[in-house]
């Protein structure tokens, strides 16, 4: 009978002293304005990225899908491919502390209501910005030539832009049509561009 209680007893120090499972389950959040086909998602300890969790199809612009990983790490990376080829990723997120990792935007933004008949539409400075640098980039700061500042990273916080990958830049229209940009690798170089006219534009390829 002593054995039984003592048996009964360790297994439930075992039990009190094994670590809960990990709660790195999240809300995947497109805010960009292309559809996300395809989704890696990883443990930063490991450099494989493992199959597509997109079983179901994409996830569309201002939609999200519920993702629980099959492993238990709270620190995870995540790789998305869009619509158009480009890739985007979060290197090193924190998922047990987090219930949603967003793609794009923070949060929505509303679409702008259409001109009144005879309106003047004003000048359009934003632009999708290409790394055709053949390096990843972890900072992007873009502004207008009349602003002071630079401004927050358009990336984000855990965010890079890989080679060849692309991001949509919205600035407010008017009657400023240059901007700044700073760029910053993934080795702390920085490289500046100014006084580029991007109202005439649609892309800018930054090598």
């Amino acid at each position: 009978m002593r054995r039984l209680a003592t048996l009964a007893l360790l297994l439930g120090l075992i039990a009190a002293a094994a670590p809960a499972s990990a709660q790195n389950r999240f809300w995947l959040q497109n805010n960009t304005d292309l559809p996300i086909v395809a989704a890696q998602v990883s443990p930063s300890r490991v450099s494989d990225w493992g199959p597509n969790i997109l079983t179901r199809g994409p996830i569309a612009p201002g939609m999200q899908v519920w993702v629980e990983p099959t492993f238990s790490d709270c620190y995870l990376d995540i790789r998305v491919r869009f619509a158009d080829g480009s890739e985007d990723g979060h290197l090193g997120v924190h998922a047990c502390t987090l219930s949603r990792i967003t793609f794009g935007r923070d949060a929505p933004q509303a679409a702008a209501p259409p001109p009144s008949p005879g309106e003047r539409m004003p000048n359009n400075p934003s632009f999708r910005f290409v790394n055709a640098s053949g390096e990843a980039i972890r900072e992007i700061y873009v502004s207008l030539t009349t602003e002071r500042s630079w401004g927050p990273d358009r990336l984000g916080p855990r965010q890079i832009l890989p080679p060849g990958a692309a991001l949509h830049i919205p600035l407010p229209r008017g009657s400023v049509c240059t901007v700044d940009m700073r760029i910053v690798f993934m080795d702390g170089r920085i490289l500046e561009n100014r006084n580029v006219e991007t109202c005439s534009i649609r892309e800018y390829a930054w090598r």
